[in-house]
């Protein structure tokens, strides 16, 4: 119980970007002042929180401001895509002290990935000058599907050779760091409902732009994650029946229909991009789809038609959506999501609200993320932070 409560504590100053004093805090969750006082002291002495000073305008003393210390515990980020890998070290706040991105390395062999990794993970925790003994952890986002228990990538379409690959022990035994993993679409969530400010708050749907496309799901402030781990599948949706075939056997799903690869061989069909290379790896794929937004918006209007033409796809998905959930919010993000902004945010709101159930209802707020490019990342040292911070239900069950 008292674990629970100090948790309580520290969320709801890590709510209050001002701070807290005490007795805001007895009032905000209900315990008693010489708890407060007790669990405040503990907070203190682990330097997890800090004294900012005095704040009071009225009758009585000034009263103490308790804020969370950035400095008192860090976390490592690492968030695999098939065409980079992102790595963050974030502060208690959130904040990203240190990133570095690498290519994912070609091939098929993931020992080769996860010794790139790990190489790069302890040059970035030395690079960011963090005291090593003030990291929490290491929190990995994956292409899903996923084993949740097992900590394994389970033959995700764009990574081909990782059948059953045992990621996160791998990267314990490599790193010598504690290691939690989740889905990438999952652990983008986490970082909006961690670092992302206002869009990060109530119930919402994170639109995961990538290699592949795949939404992370909030409802009442608390992250959706499924049985398996693997909510927010969103592929088989049809959003153009009369489209490609997938390999599920419906014609026009999303993973045929509007992921980059796609859109990449629109462009090359129709001649707007070069259709000899033939390169076809996942870092190819971003190079190409990176100038084909270009093209774009420099006013190629084949290009912009291509672009345009996955906006109302992706609405049509997110529709999908929006109405199974009943959710008022939409944050978009992801390694490919700086390229569509622009087009997106013109077209997909109204689109959106075309489509929804409770438009006399409530609206649909559509925007991008809080948190930035490396949202993926973010989210999975999040993933840390919340799973050492954060207030759970099983931190109140008794032991043996």
């Amino acid at each position: 119980m008292g674990d629970f409560n100090l948790t309580v504590i520290l969320d709801a100053i890590r709510r209050a970007p001002g701070g807290l004093s005490r007795v805001e805090l007895a009032q905000i969750v209900g315990l008693s002042p010489q708890t407060i006082s007790n669990i405040s002291r503990r907070l203190l002495d682990q330097h997890l929180i800090v004294e900012a000073g005095k704040e009071g305008s009225g009758p009585g003393k000034p009263r103490t401001m308790l804020r969370l210390n950035p400095a008192g515990m860090y976390a490592v980020g690492v968030h695999l895509d098939p065409a980079v890998v992102t790595f963050v070290v974030l502060d208690l706040l959130g904040a990203v002290v240190r990133h570095s991105r690498i290519t994912t390395p070609p091939g098929t062999d993931p020992r080769e990935i996860i010794e790139s990794i790990a190489a790069e993970i302890r040059r970035l925790i030395a690079d960011s000058g963090v005291d090593p003994g003030r990291i929490a952890g290491l929190g990995v986002a994956s292409p899903g599907p996923i084993d949740l228990n097992e900590g394994a990538v389970v033959d995700p379409p764009l990574l081909p050779g990782w059948d059953h690959v045992g990621l996160r022990a791998a990267l314990t035994e490599a790193t010598g760091l504690s290691t939690l993993m989740d889905k990438d679409v999952t652990s983008a969530a986490v970082a909006e409902t961690w670092a992302g400010g206002p869009s990060g708050e109530g119930s919402f749907i994170f639109m995961y732009m990538g290699t592949g496309i795949g939404c992370g799901i909030v409802l009442n402030d608390e992250v959706v994650r499924g049985i398996s781990g693997n909510a927010g599948e969103i592929g088989h949706i049809i959003v153009d029946p009369d489209g490609a075939l997938c390999d599920c056997g419906q014609r026009g799903c999303v993973k045929v229909s509007a992921i980059p690869q796609v859109l990449v061989a629109q462009a090359e069909a129709a001649g707007v991009l070069d259709g000899s290379r033939q390169d076809r790896s996942a870092p190819a794929v971003q190079e190409r789809f990176a100038e084909l937004c270009e093209l774009a918006y420099a006013g190629n209007e084949a290009a912009m038609d291509i672009i345009a033409g996955s906006a109302v796809l992706v609405a049509r998905a997110v529709s999908v959506v929006t109405n199974a959930l009943d959710v008022d919010r939409v944050v978009f993000g992801g390694p490919f999501w700086t390229c569509l902004s622009a087009a997106y945010l013109e077209q997909v709101p109204a689109l959106i609200e075309a489509n929804s159930a409770t438009r006399k209802i409530h609206g649909i707020e559509v925007v991008g993320t809080g948190v930035g490019d490396d949202v993926g990342a973010v989210g999975a040292a999040c993933l840390v932070l919340e799973h050492t911070l954060a207030p759970r239900s099983q931190r109140l069950l008794l032991g043996d």
